[in-house]
């Protein structure tokens, strides 16, 4: 039963995966709701896979039969449109196209009361441009949820620009009572957690663009280093690459060739070659079924004997490093000159540049990233002249206890450190903007995308004044506005406080 005091009869248009989702969740939070769908057949194909769902509940014993029968009583078949007459709520879950959602919400206001509430699931349109087919836009909202609607336990209201204030705070006590978090977002595209979301992919596919890493190494390091679920390759390749290079299009374009949202060359050609992921059997990777095919394990040197290291003493992780190599029996020494392998951890900048600036033999010369957690995953990073002996000895002794070890070419701020200054940015500049509060993008990101920490609490953890220095960094390196940092990162770190600190009240 809904833990909202208001119990609402509410429509639902459409009977694909989202309409039956939605069904399913607000007949279980305990309102009356109408199902109708312009195929014959449709709607009531959509209640059976419903009751079906919630049927599972009594079979797990999860759900007695008397509430299964009362939540199956609660769902409704309509015939027609003008069954809905009575609603106080509909959502609108149809196709993703623009005029076929006007037509729709033209002829919902001539079926209900002039108070009832449109709100329509679109993941791409501007809400405005629907509301703007209406006579009463105040009345008509987004309500995103994500797909399986009963697990993913978030859903986005869109405020466009006419939409009153009553209408927002009733979609936000119908999601809040259905057990799912509400958030608010403005209407800008991609809404809040797409927008927010763009950062992993983007990024990934432009280390994948310069030669960094494979796109199997980006998904090893932000999945097991960084703690992401899964990879963007990985993420593509489930969502459909056809489907995916779609809504990079459509954000890039709707955000005015907004260049940290640039989409990347390399996807064209391999929706054109039909290389869409998972559906189609190869995309990123090749799958057999549902499983995916990978690569053998990249072989581990032996540790030559009377290896000598020099460890940078400004380096972050120096006395583990030291200890990693008193334990594989290689000595250290305290001048670069006298060493075989020169070890240097960066903040944002390259091996190279590091080498150049340290005075360092770059053919030496390797850098370890500071971030993740020394004992989970390693990332090694060769410099532009790094010879295969030094590559060798580095790898050896950083995998002498057993850690994963990835080697990637040089790039400012490794990969893990660029993906996540990226994330952090966008989600800094979604804060400056006002497109949501602190809390609800903290949370909005952790639902929605199942991220281990909200962005900008995820700064917070790795420090804003180096989340700074990797993008102006990258910014400096490769004269790309798409890592101009936002003035809430700036302000916040010259200031010394929290990301996540709210603007001061005008």
């Amino acid at each position: 039963m809904s833990s909202s005091n208001t119990i609402h009869q509410i429509g639902v248009v459409g009977g694909g995966a989202m309409g039956r989702g939605i069904v399913q969740l607000l007949a279980q939070a305990g309102h009356q709701v109408y199902c109708f769908d312009a195929f014959e057949g449709a709607a009531a194909g959509a209640v059976e896979f419903v009751i079906g769902k919630i049927r599972r509940g009594v079979e797990k014993g999860s759900l007695s039969a008397a509430e299964f029968e009362r939540i199956c009583s609660s769902i409704h078949v309509c015939a027609a449109l003008s069954d809905l007459a009575g609603c106080s709520i509909v959502i609108e879950a149809i196709v993703e196209d623009l005029e076929a959602k006007r037509q729709l919400f033209r002829a919902l206001e001539s079926v209900v009361a002039d108070t009832a509430i449109l709100a329509s699931n679109t993941s791409s349109l501007t809400v405005a441009e629907i509301a703007a087919a209406c006579a009463r836009a105040q009345r008509v909202a987004g309500l995103h949820f994500f797909n399986p609607v009963p697990l993913m336990k978030v859903a986005e209201v869109v405020a466009a620009v006419r939409t009153s204030d009553a209408t927002v705070q009733t979609l936000h006590a119908l999601i809040d009572g259905a057990g799912h978090r509400a958030v608010i977002t403005a209407d800008q595209p991609g809404f809040l957690v797409n927008h927010a979301g763009r950062g992993l992919y983007t990024e990934g596919l432009r280390v994948v663009e310069e030669q960094v890493a494979s796109p199997a190494d980006v998904d090893n390091l932000l999945r097991d280093a960084a703690g992401f679920r899964m990879g963007p390759f990985e993420l593509l390749d489930l969502t459909g690459l056809d489907v995916s290079s779609r809504v990079m299009t459509s954000i890039y374009e709707q955000f005015q060739h907004e260049p940290r949202f640039r989409p990347s060359s390399l996807v064209p050609p391999r929706v054109a070659a039909g290389l869409y992921g998972r559906k189609t059997g190869e995309g990123w990777y090749v799958y057999d079924g549902d499983r995916k095919q990978t690569g053998s394990p990249r072989l581990i040197p032996a540790l030559s004997a009377g290896m000598t290291v020099w460890i940078d003493p400004q380096a972050t992780g120096a006395g583990a490093l030291a200890a990693l190599a008193s334990a594989a029996g290689v000595r250290c020494v305290d001048e670069p000159a006298r060493a075989d392998l020169l070890i240097v951890q960066p903040w944002g900048t390259d091996a190279t540049t590091t080498a150049i600036e340290r005075g360092l033999d770059a053919s030496r010369c390797v850098a370890l990233d500071p971030l993740p957690p020394f004992e989970r995953h390693r990332t090694l990073m060769l410099t532009a002249s790094t010879t295969g002996t030094a590559r060798d000895a580095a790898l050896a002794l950083l995998a002498s206890d057993g850690t994963p070890v990835t080697v990637i070419n040089d790039s400012p701020g490794f990969v893990v450190q660029r993906v996540l200054a990226t994330i952090v940015n966008i989600a800094a500049n979604i804060a400056q903007r006002g497109i949501a509060s602190v809390e609800d993008l903290e949370d909005a990101v952790m639902l929605g995308l199942g991220y281990p920490y909200g962005p900008l609490s995820w700064g917070d953890r790795i420090g804003g004044e180096r989340v700074l220095a990797v993008l102006r960094q990258m910014q400096a390196a490769t004269g790309d506005p798409r890592y101009r940092p936002s003035a809430w990162l700036v302000r916040r770190v010259g200031l010394g406080i929290s990301l996540l600190t709210p603007e001061a009240k005008r």
